[in-house]
């Protein structure tokens, strides 16, 4: 069974986080959070092992 990597694993996190505050500029709250809800949708999409997702899915509601 594969398990969430949640170590560092970017190899330009700070970068990726600028990125990612530059893709919201400008954006009001219903189009920031749908820009979020589809870089999930991509994202999950890319990793496509439900168990994974699962396990992100409780991390991130503080479940672990």
């Amino acid at each position: 069974m594969t398990t969430l990597k949640t170590d560092l694993n970017l190899t330009d996190a700070d970068g990726f986080y600028e990125r990612l505050i530059e893709a919201h500029r400008g954006l009001d709250g219903p189009a920031s959070r749908r820009l979020n809800a589809k870089l999930v949708l991509l994202l999950a999409n890319h990793v496509g092992d439900a168990a994974v997702l699962d396990e992100a899915l409780r991390i991130a509601r503080g479940e672990r």
